[in-house]
């Protein structure tokens, strides 16, 4: 089920039933497409039309920011939590250990990957991670051979976005993977070179307050949010 802000599809789903859904696909080698959306994303695709159809090309487009959850509610829809783009990534890891399915890491800077492997491992010690790769290889070819001989169930990208999701839209039917997941600076988080904000912040879906506080001179980022809540509730 999907909602729509300002010509932006967002999924009403939870992360059980997006990993549900996710994994019957690949038994059905159906091919996947994950994409996180905020306030941001969505008030960027208001003047970029390709960013905008990028964004609903995706199979599934998560919530992953506070801004959505609070328009879903003054709009009366269905999204009730944020699906993160990191949680979601940790989810499907969760359950590739439990399924015996395998997955790739391709984006970040010399070393990260591997170092988000080791603690991927660490985390979920029978995960088959089936490769690595950083995202400064310049050879197209290079990288789709890699990833395709690793041939993969599952690859999280991280390029930043929106440079991941083009990526993806371009190779996804030429390589193995079934399930393509922009990840954005994930991979930095889980190696321990970046710190995310503390739980008590995520839980409150506040993790923007957090970076702002440790950045300060991100505010004019913020102000994004009530743009974009005060156009969600115009377009009602």
């Amino acid at each position: 089920m999907k909602e729509n802000y300002l010509g932006v599809d967002v999924c009403s789903l939870t992360y059980d039933e997006i990993t549900s859904s996710l994994f019957h696909k690949i038994e059905n080698s159906q091919k996947s497409f994950i994409v996180a959306i905020n306030p941001e994303k969505i008030m960027k695709a208001q003047t970029d039309e390709n960013l905008r159809g990028l964004l609903n090309k995706a199979d599934y487009q998560i919530p992953d920011g506070i801004g959505v959850i609070l328009a879903s509610k003054i709009r009366g829809g269905n999204i009730r939590e944020r699906v993160t783009g990191i949680d979601m990534m940790i989810t499907l890891c969760r359950e590739a250990e439990k399924r015996g399915k395998s997955i790739f890491l391709y984006g970040a800077k010399p070393g990260i990957a591997d170092q988000a492997k080791i603690q991927l491992e660490k985390q979920f010690p029978k995960l088959h991670i089936a490769g690595t790769m950083h995202g400064y290889e310049k050879d197209e070819e290079v990288v789709k051979k890699t990833i395709n001989e690793a041939n993969p169930d599952i690859i999280f990208v991280a390029l930043g976005s929106p440079t991941q999701e083009y990526w993806i839209i371009r190779h996804m039917d030429k390589l193995a993977p079934k399930v393509y997941q922009g990840v954005g600076g994930s991979f930095d988080v889980i190696s321990g070179n970046l710190k995310r904000a503390p739980l008590f912040f995520q839980r409150l879906g506040l993790e923007w307050f957090y970076r702002l506080i440790k950045e300060p001179s991100r505010w004019r980022r913020q102000l994004i949010l009530p743009k974009f809540l005060i156009k969600a509730l115009k377009e009602k």
